[in-house]
This record gives C-alpha cells, structure tokens and sequence, in this order.
C-alpha cells in the first residue's frame, strides 16, 4: 500500500529519497544527488511551513513527490501553493498516486488558506502526459513560457 503524506522536521531519510527519485526521473541526478544539503539545511527546509514537500512511499521506498512552496502574494492578502517537482517512478506510473498527491497539496492548500495551486507544465512531447492528469484536475489552462535569468 502506497502512504502519500507531507515530510516532517525529522524524516531526513525519506527527504533524501525523494531527491534520490527527482534526480532519477528528470535525468539530472547532478543537480539533486550530487551536492546534497546538509543535515542542518534539510532540517531547516522540512520545518519551513512554506516548504510543501510530499512524497508517496511503498514501504521504505519513494515512489512519488512533489517539491513546492507556500507563496504569499503581494497583491492581495492571500497565497497560492505551488508545485515545483512533482515525479513518480516509472514503474509505478498510472496507478494514481500523482493524483493522490496533488489532493494532499490541495489538503494542504485549503488548510494553510491559500486560493490556488498552480503548476507549470514543459511543452514537450514527453511530458504529455502530465498535461493530461493537470487538464483533469485543473478548472483553467493557461500558456506560458518560462525564463531562467542568471543573478
């Protein structure tokens, strides 16, 4: 049985396994395994309550999770969750816990009282079908192209 829940200040195990499967799933194993945070650092992400970081474990193994954030907005006086990494190992795709996880972000969203959460979707061939399971749970589809800008 699959458990989908949001990490707490002392699961540095599950927290590392959930980069382990970040890394694995995009390709980019440099960027999330190479240089792992420090004991200290991780302790710190996992008690920030806008850190979001969920992830679905089949007995001690990450099959699934989502890196995201709490952002309070400027415009208004509210905030909106937003899902940064969302993953699920490839052997375990199509069984519904990409979707179990987003209800806990919504959970999660409703109970911090934030009025949306959003994701961003890659326009590539590859990533279909997360357009798809985001167009089935979305009320609203919006394009937009994204720019990194180096500090």
């Amino acid at each position: 049985m699959v458990a989908v829940r949001r990490l707490g200040p002392d699961e540095l195990t599950a927290f590392r396994g959930m980069n382990a499967l970040f890394g694995e799933v995009f390709g980019e194993p440099e960027t999330y395994c190479d240089v792992p945070p420090s004991h200290a650092y991780a302790r710190e992400l996992l008690s920030d309550p806008h850190m979001v970081l969920i992830v679905a474990q089949d007995r001690e193994r990450i099959v699934g999770a989502i890196g995201g954030y709490i952002l309070r907005k400027f415009e208004q006086e509210r905030s909106e969750l937003y899902i940064h990494d969302l993953a699920v190992a490839e052997d375990c795709r199509r069984q519904g816990i990409a979707t179990r996880m987003i209800e806990e972000a919504r959970r999660i969203a409703r109970e911090t009282g934030a009025w949306t959460v959003f994701v961003q979707a890659d326009v590539i061939p590859e990533d279909e079908p997360a357009r798809a399971l985001y167009r089935k749970l979305a009320h609203e589809e919006i394009t937009a192209l994204h720019f990194d800008i180096a500090p």
